[in-house]
């Protein structure tokens, strides 16, 4: 029933082939299987329909990570729609960008927040609680069965927005192309197999934990320890029993400080991989010395998915982000042209996995996105002899705090509009937990208020990007343009959270 859809025939594969074996086991609540996941998704495609979504309409999806948002997202693609998850820390403000740019014909939120999203713009609103009630649970019909939309390799089956330093956030197009092929390559790569058990504590906002772990485990017809949230405890507990786990370098910290974590915990276990920002070296060295393991560290973006990994079989390379894909294409360049090994360049990419363009910004593409398909990354790499990849830094200061993106001109926007407040720069600085940590460098109007700040950004912004230190200076550096130099700032502040 599924070949008319290639990503869905690959979503539901196991669905069919092994359709009793479990897809995710959940701590204090019953077992999933393959077949109760696809049942519940495909009455969730019914209930999208009747509430009249068709072929390429938008759904946004602000909520909480449970079955039932992996149903939504599954029912919203075999519907033929375009599934547009938002971070559940973005406040009312924040989403009211995305609804009014994306033009959504469904929003599907907590109830909680069903007074303050369902106004923001004319989309139908559906609620979805963390335990799967609201009224989107409602709606859903008794009998399951649904055939699925036809949809071509390139229409678009996810829309994830990423912001710019610019301020206006993008939204990257990802079609079912982008998604299956990306995740089939991963799925070979890592070796995932339906005997796997990943342990999945990542939110399903994102690309990693969405489009890698989710789809993965899918495609692989693997099992889940599915956790609502990153909760050291019970990884710790499920590490016994499972094969794999997907992180980001806090995961790894935080785990680390545990005394249970021994070579003899991680018996079972075949592989550790990391994301969505840098792992320092210290911390691969501590964990391959506390549990025999080298953490495989892998490289990717919204835009892109996964473009690089250190390999399953051969060197990990700590400090590097690995190879390219098998089918991805990369290089290092400097003004277009490919800089000598070694040399730092800005990375760019072309292959299956590289998204259509940004959202209804089509000059912002063509900057990026080459009609010879290279798309160019913005991040500064080296690459060595045999290929492997170290990322060196970020051309447009993007700062990722705990694996998730935070863009500093969104937030000095919001700190320069303050009373008080004459100027600001927002850098990243290295932290042992979070990997970088949200810094604000502020020149004040008279006495300094770090309270009133605090107090203001919390109400306007999503918790990963409000800063973690306020820093008052009487003046920003500048070069003799006028330029504020955030890499003296770096350099300034950079051992701020060192011990």
């Amino acid at each position: 029933m599924y070949e008319s859809n290639h990503l869905c025939a690959l979503l539901a594969r196991h669905a069919v082939l092994t359709p009793d074996h479990v897809f995710a086991h959940r701590p204090g609540l019953s077992d999933v299987t393959y077949a109760e996941l696809f049942a519940g998704a495909e009455r969730t495609a019914s209930a999208l329909v009747a509430k009249g979504l068709a072929p390429g309409d938008r759904v946004a999806v602000q909520v909480e990570k449970s079955i039932a948002a992996i149903q939504l997202y599954i029912g919203t693609v075999l519907a033929g729609g375009v599934f547009l998850p938002l971070n559940t820390g973005y406040t009312a403000n924040e989403v009211g960008y995305f609804l009014g740019d994306a033009t959504p014909r469904i929003v599907v939120c907590d109830p909680a927040r069903e007074g303050e999203i369902a106004g923001l713009s004319e989309a139908h609103c559906l609620t979805l609680a963390a335990d799967g009630s609201g009224s989107l649970s409602e709606a859903l019909p008794e009998v399951a069965g649904f055939e699925p939309v036809p949809r071509t390799a390139d229409d678009l089956a996810a829309i994830l927005y990423t912001s710019g330093t610019t301020g206006r956030s993008k939204g990257a197009m990802l079609s079912h192309a982008n998604l299956a092929s990306n995740s089939e390559t991963l799925r070979e790569y890592w070796r995932f197999t339906r005997d796997d058990i990943l342990i999945h504590a990542l939110p399903i906002f994102h690309t990693h934990g969405l489009f890698v772990a989710t789809n993965v485990a899918l495609f692989a017809g693997a099992s889940t320890v599915f956790l609502p949230r990153f909760d050291p405890e019970t990884i710790i507990e499920a590490m016994p029993s499972a094969t794999a786990i997907m992180g980001v370098p806090t995961f790894y910290t935080r785990l680390l400080q545990d005394p249970r974590l021994t070579p003899e915990l991680a018996t079972n276990m075949r592989l550790f991989i990391s994301g969505s920002a840098p792992m320092l070296v210290d911390t691969h060295e501590k964990w391959l010395t506390r549990t025999g393991h080298r953490v495989l560290e892998r490289y990717g973006m919204t835009e892109t998915n996964m473009s690089t990994s250190n390999p399953y079989d051969g060197e990990r390379r700590m400090g590097t982000v690995g190879l390219p894909l098998p089918g991805v294409e990369l290089r290092v360049t400097e003004n277009g042209a490919e800089v000598a090994t070694g040399e730092i360049g800005v990375i760019e990419v072309r292959g299956p996995n590289v998204f259509q363009g940004y959202w209804q910004m089509p000059e912002k593409t063509a900057e990026e996105l080459g009609d010879d398909g290279w798309f160019i990354t913005g991040d500064l790499a080296t690459r060595d002899a045999e290929g492997y990849v170290t990322i060196v830094g970020r051309a447009k200061d993007l700062i990722i705090s705990g694996g998730f993106n935070v863009y500093p001109k969104e937030i000095e926007s919001v700190i320069d509009d303050l009373p008080g407040v004459v100027e600001s720069a927002v850098i990243g600085v290295p932290h042992p937990d979070f990997g970088e940590a949200v810094v604000a460098v502020v020149v004040p109007e008279g006495a300094p208020d770090e309270d009133a700040i605090t107090t203001e950004l919390s109400r306007g912004l999503a918790k990963f990007k409000q800063p973690k230190r306020v820093i008052f200076v009487d003046a920003l550096p500048r070069n003799t343009m006028g330029k504020v130099q955030k890499k003296e700032l770096r350099e300034t502040y950079g051992e701020l959270f060192n011990g």
